[in-house]
């Protein structure tokens, strides 16, 4: 029977069938981080329970940390807290944890593909709801709670329910100017945030082929914000290619043996899916969100929805809601609204090729006066690789400030904020109310679009640069 690349991935990690369409499913690997980790690993120690299988189990510290330059653990002191915890559990547990500092240390949904902790075929969980970005290596990897993180780490299993299956082809030549973020962020506009519920993602056709490794990291991070926890995208050269030496890969004949499992991992041609979606690429141009939800999003050419778009009264009120927030006013058109902040990083967008595309927009130019523009690495290894490559130059001859790795702006759990009403264009995942600030207003784009604004000091089109 022909089957899908997640149905051959789940039905080989079942290891009881619970009924009802539940199955207690084996995890490859673990990941955890300094909000959930230390926590997780407490509770199961006042349990009486040690971790099943430590050297499946894997941490950084990259939420609560300080990404100001020249950092310690005790720059930011709850996040200084939040490591002890970390450092400790993982000393007793006998987890590798890659420290502040160190080679690996990095933003989670960075280190996993980047130390080829994951790889094609395997399951795993984070108690992060971005979790799905490791699909992008063709892993089945989703994101967990704090219960069932302690299941987790006790046993190595975790009962789940089967989802159904959502493709999204896209098809064409990616026009200029169009990123993996714009097509993600396009895709979430016109399926909408519920699109994904009960569904696992899997990303194809040309388009998604011809991206990079870490664009399809980027693809996939965005899979929760179309409500499904996994996002994939099948392996092949370019996934090899990309995980061939890296510290955690297999070596020598175990190389070869992976390479033949995971070559029979894609979706098989004739294969169903629950819900089949083609988005052709001659239609899509760069993406920016204007709102307070990621499929609050339109073309950078476009305009700020008119009440009278609204289909019904609840959503004309949650329209209302979102411009009084952002401070738009309804069928403005976005192109030319001032910008505050920049912030190019969070595990969407602040890896290598990220940053490379950030500083190609910049070009010796350099950004507005007013405005505050940050760029944060994902991990050391693409702090040190970019450094090695002068980017870091580049953006600091621009203005721009450059940090230590880790989450920062993003989500605003180091005490890094947008200051309240300031307007941000942000390279991370979420523009929800709040996220980056209180009363801070976040535009979601692509490190290319972001770095245009910062240049213009206001929303602009990346193509004109």
């Amino acid at each position: 029977m022909p089957s899908t690349m997640f149905d051959r991935i789940w039905d080989s990690h079942v290891i009881a069938d619970m009924g009802e369409g539940w199955s207690l499913l084996y995890l490859d690997r673990i990941l955890v981080h300094d909000l959930s980790g230390g926590r997780a690993m407490k509770e199961l120690a006042a349990q009486g329970r040690r971790v099943a299988e430590p050297n499946k189990v894997f941490a950084t510290p990259d939420h609560a940390i300080s990404s100001e330059p020249g950092r310690t653990e005790n720059t930011y002191p709850k996040g200084a807290k939040l490591l002890a915890s970390l450092r400790e559990r993982c000393a007793a547990e006998g987890v590798r944890i890659f420290d502040i500092g160190t080679k690996g240390n990095g933003i989670v949904h960075v280190i996993g593909p980047e130390l080829a902790i994951v790889l094609p075929g395997v399951t795993l969980a984070c108690g992060d709801s971005h979790t799905c970005t490791n699909g992008g290596v063709g892993a089945m990897a989703f994101g967990i709670g704090s219960s069932e993180l302690v299941h987790a780490l006790a046993t190595q299993t975790l009962p789940q329910l089967r989802p159904g299956t959502f493709r999204i082809r896209f098809e064409g030549t990616r026009p200029a100017g169009v990123t993996a973020k714009d097509m993600i962020l396009a895709a979430i506009g016109r399926f909408g945030t519920a699109a994904g519920t009960g569904m696992a993602m899997e990303y194809a056709g040309s388009a998604v082929r011809a991206l990079s490794l870490e664009e399809r990291l980027t693809l996939c991070n965005l899979s929760i914000e179309m409500g499904a926890r996994v996002g994939m995208v099948a392996p092949d050269d370019t996934t090899f290619e990309y995980l061939a030496g890296r510290q955690f890969a297999p070596t020598g004949a175990a190389w070869d043996a992976a390479l033949k499992d995971w070559r029979v991992l894609p979706s098989d041609a004739d294969a169903r899916f629950t819900r089949d979606e083609v988005i052709d690429m001659a239609s899509l141009v760069p993406q920016i969100t204007w709102g307070t939800s990621p499929e609050m999003v339109t073309d950078v050419t476009g305009h700020v929805p008119r009440l009278e778009d609204a289909p019904d009264a609840s959503k004309r009120s949650s329209l209302e809601a979102a411009l009084r927030y952002m401070g738009l006013t309804p069928g403005q058109k976005l192109a030319g609204t001032k910008v505050d902040w920049v912030f190019i990083g969070s595990c969407t967008n602040s890896r290598l090729s990220d940053l490379r595309a950030a500083a190609d927009v910049l070009k010796g130019r350099r950004k507005a006066e007013h405005v505050t523009a940050w760029v944060v690495p994902g991990s050391e290894q693409v702090k040190a690789d970019a450094e090695a490559e002068g980017l870091h130059l580049r953006f600091e001859e621009a203005g721009f400030e450059w940090r230590e790795p880790g989450c920062a702006l993003c989500v605003a759990a180091n005490g890094e904020t947008v200051p309240d009403g300031a307007r941000c264009v942000s390279t991370s995942n979420r523009n929800f109310v709040g996220r980056q600030g209180t009363g801070a207003r976040t535009h979601l784009a692509s490190p290319a679009m972001a770095a245009a604004a910062a240049l213009a000091g206001a929303i602009v089109d990346v193509r004109s640069y």
